[in-house]
């Protein structure tokens, strides 16, 4: 599947390099332009300079967790966010919805799941 119309951008914010990386090459397959931030402070940064269509973001990062990015992501933007963790407790999941986040997916993730995630919610801002 390539992208025929206006590329989208799809912010990865993990602390994991592994999983950043493998991330990163299964977007870029199926056509998204993607960037990475290895921790909240840098994906702040990213989502203030970059016009990104969706963000992909942990919640256990050294520094700011998730939890806050997704906070002040929340202060400035309502793009798409999904959460990356592998914390798998329904407050968890509960909590994370409440802040604002879009969906929620539990590592170790399907990545054709999360594919199918990643176009429903951008389908929703076309």
């Amino acid at each position: 599947m390539r992208m025929t119309e206006k590329q989208k951008r799809i912010l990865i914010v993990d602390g994991e390099e592994t999983v950043r990386d493998l991330l990163q090459r299964t977007l870029q397959e199926v056509g998204y332009d993607v960037i990475t931030a290895a921790n909240g402070q840098e994906a702040l940064g990213k989502v203030s300079q970059f016009n990104v269509s969706l963000v992909l973001l942990d919640i256990k990062m050294p520094g700011l967790d998730g939890f806050q990015v997704l906070d002040r992501i929340r202060q400035r933007s309502n793009m798409p966010v999904i959460m990356l963790t592998a914390k798998r407790e329904v407050t968890t999941l509960c909590d994370t919805l409440a802040l604002g986040a879009d969906d929620y997916v539990v590592k170790p993730f399907n990545t054709r799941e999360l594919l199918a995630r990643i176009q429903a919610k951008l389908r929703r801002i076309e």
